[in-house]
């Protein structure tokens, strides 16, 4: 699946058909393009950028480095500081526990810092989107190849778009 996005924003209904026939006239495939707002689809319909998936992708690719690197702090912790505080364990039970805590540490880390912001509170652009689209605007959507939204780019420009932005997923 390719999460590649470009997104326009368009004063009203007349300048989104109108972009989107010069889109097609200029050979776009309209299987990759979108119109987004009243009498089309709406953001949630189409499924416009998701921030949980994205979050989430994040939030995992953050864990790979954080829980090992956790674990060797708390375990480096431990055997430096010698302070025994988990001296039930024994030496090495010691070492471990505390190693184990750095990891959960990470793995928090991984999640606040890593994603859990965008799965809680979404993105900082999904929102004024929808903002947008209640105040009667309208969204040219464009899905693709990196070279289509260089091309669907272009080709808008001509059209005054109020907001132009392209999103790429930078975790395929």
């Amino acid at each position: 699946m390719n999460n590649n996005y470009l997104v326009a924003v368009l004063s009203d209904r007349i300048q989104a058909e109108s972009a989107y026939t010069l889109l097609e006239k200029q050979g776009l495939p309209l299987s990759k393009i979108t119109i987004l707002g009243r009498g089309y689809k709406s953001i949630d319909e189409f499924g416009l950028i998701d921030p949980n998936e994205t979050a989430q992708k994040q939030a995992k690719l953050m864990a790979t480095w954080l829980v090992p690197f956790g674990f060797v702090g708390g375990a480096g912790f431990s055997i430096l500081t010698n302070l025994h505080t988990f001296a039930w364990a024994g030496e090495i039970g010691d070492h471990i526990i505390s190693g184990l805590l750095g990891s959960i540490g990470g793995a928090m880390g991984s999640v606040f810092i890593g994603g859990g912001g965008g799965i809680g509170f979404g993105t900082a652009d999904s929102v004024p989107y929808r903002n947008r689209i209640d105040a009667g605007k309208y969204l040219i959507v464009v899905q693709g190849s990196q070279l289509l939204l260089q091309q669907a780019t272009t080709i808008l420009r001509k059209c005054d778009p109020e907001k132009i932005q392209v999103y790429t997923d930078m975790y395929q």
